[in-house]
């Protein structure tokens, strides 16, 4: 029987040679896969089949992720944001020579990005290459969304009337049963259906009176909206009745002229027929 030792050596040495055999056929696989440009000595990238890679840091960033920790460290009651604040402070007084380094390091993992990111779109498939493109559009979206929101806010566009069980959510959220936002609403949701007739009656007038306030802010609003050259804001709804009594103005017009048209025709033409009597 062959000694301990012996055999954990012999365990030992086809472990190694087994990873060595894994790690080479690992290797070969890339290559079969992406370009020459695209294998290092070091790095293979299949591992990102799960995800694309990571868009770099600029140099600003870099400095904060250098300097934050030290300046915590240093001020340990002082809030994230004051640290942030006196960051950006630092970074814009730096002269282009103290910046010099993050920037170079911000521009080589750019080039970077962009060899890794080739690799991982050359392993897609169609399918994948489809559906990327569609959530690219629907974040597009969401952000474009998300920009016209605070723009309207900015402008002072009214808020939109609120339902007889928001404003009776709104008056009894706080004092709800649950420890969660959920439970909450669930509770305040329960409230409200076990109300009476005659209890909602008084959040549905309270809706009413909120529907006629928006209906008249809304309208000064958009009133305003156009004396600044923001018809782009204006609801669908109301440009349909502006072309619409539009539409019927000029209709009404053309209706008039041409009525006086006709009269002026034919008394032309009761004149020529005396004259002619």
């Amino acid at each position: 029987m062959a000694p301990f030792s012996l055999i954990t050596a012999s365990v030992s040495l086809l472990a190694k040679s087994f990873g060595v055999w894994s790690c080479t056929s690992s290797l070969a696989r890339c290559t079969g896969v992406l370009p020459p440009a695209f294998v290092g000595p070091l790095r293979c990238l299949t591992s990102q089949t799960s995800g694309p890679p990571k868009r770099p840091l600029n140099g600003y960033m870099r400095y904060v992720q250098q300097q934050q920790p030290i300046l915590t460290r240093q001020n340990p009651d002082i809030k994230t944001i004051d640290i942030i604040r006196r960051i950006a402070q630092q970074w814009r007084v730096m002269t282009p020579e103290q910046k010099q380094p993050f920037e170079e390091a911000s521009q080589r993992a750019r080039e970077q990005f962009k060899l890794e990111l080739q690799g991982y779109q050359a392993q897609l498939t169609p399918a994948q290459v489809e559906q990327q493109a569609l959530e690219k559009k629907q974040r597009m979206a969401k952000r474009k969304a998300i920009r016209k929101k605070r723009e309207l806010t900015t402008l002072g566009k009214p808020k939109r009337p609120r339902s007889s069980f928001n404003i009776f959510m709104s008056e009894h959220f706080e004092e709800a049963r649950g420890t969660t936002t959920q439970a909450k609403m669930k509770s305040v949701l329960d409230d409200w259906r076990n109300l009476f007739t005659h209890q909602k009656q008084v959040y549905k007038q309270l809706a009413e009176d909120d529907k006629i306030r928006y209906k008249n802010e809304i309208k000064s609003w958009e009133e305003h909206m156009v004396e600044i050259g923001r018809e782009d804001l204006i609801r669908e709804q109301t440009l349909s009745t502006k072309k619409k009594l539009a539409a019927q103005t000029r209709a009404t017009k053309k209706g008039t002229n041409k009525a006086k048209a006709v009269k002026a025709s034919a008394k032309g033409k009761s004149k020529t027929s005396r004259k002619a009597a």
